[in-house]
């Protein structure tokens, strides 16, 4: 499992868009969010340079944290 900072994620849409995003990119992964921190929880098949692009893609900046 890996944690992503998402610093521009602050509501329900911004979770709903990158649910959506990672449906298409990786459909069994688990994403766990913690939306005061504005950060996720990710396990999947994806390396960390691929969440960073699904992310990107889906209208945010990230950065893989530790």
């Amino acid at each position: 499992m890996s944690r992503f900072s998402v610093p521009e994620m602050s509501c329900g849409h911004c979770r709903a868009t990158i649910e959506t995003a990672f449906a298409k990119a990786d459909a069994a992964g688990d994403l766990r969010f913690d939306m005061t921190a504005r950060e996720i929880d990710i396990d999947t098949v994806l390396k960390p340079a691929e969440v960073i692009t699904t992310l990107k893609q889906a209208g945010y900046d990230a950065s893989e944290i530790g």
